[in-house]
């Protein structure tokens, strides 16, 4: 009996693997959980004590909220607010696109890639996908849309709004008080 036959009796084709399970679905969010939220959009870096004292629970309930709240996938990691102009990417644009029906997968694999490129969004709409960039300077952000976004297949078509003043809206302060 050729080997084959003795790993697979009967001949059968082998079994395809089991699907993965889909994630799990977020578990509700009470208040408490919006505050904590809404406390580490303000500040990422904040310990577990201050959480606790500002949303009024012990450092162990804390604690395991912010960890369901990361295992839940609601909180998808922790990163710093960026003044991009001291960061020297002094140039921000939207840039709208209207690309080949079916393509968003193949479109967004390859605008991820781009350097500046900080948001992708696909809307509804006048245009299909809406993406944030910062660069050095308006001759780079040119080369950037020119070059390497309109070379993309699937791109029919490419408009570019010139960002003249940012304000980030996950702060406790105003523009002014920063």
């Amino acid at each position: 009996m050729p080997d084959e036959q003795m790993a697979n009796p009967g001949g059968r084709p082998p079994a395809a693997p089991a699907p993965a399970p889909p994630p799990p679905a977020a578990r509700p969010l009470d208040t408490i959980d919006r505050s904590i939220l809404r406390m580490l959009q303000t500040d990422g870096r904040a310990s577990i004590r201050s959480v606790a004292e500002r949303v009024h629970v012990s450092r162990a309930n804390a604690y395991a909220r912010i960890n369901r709240l990361i295992e839940d996938g609601v909180i998808r990691g922790f990163s710093a607010r960026v003044d991009q102009e001291r960061a020297g990417q002094g140039a921000s644009a939207y840039i709208t696109l209207k690309i080949v029906q079916n393509s968003w997968r193949t479109v967004r694999a390859q605008l991820t890639a781009l350097p500046g490129a900080t948001h992708i969004a696909l809307v509804s709409g006048d245009f299909d996908v809406l993406l944030l960039v910062h660069t050095k300077d308006n001759r780079e952000l040119r080369e950037l849309v020119l070059t390497r976004i309109q070379s993309i297949p699937e791109v029919l078509s490419t408009r570019t709004l010139l960002v003249f003043e940012e304000t980030d809206l996950g702060t406790e302060h105003g523009p002014d008080q920063q």
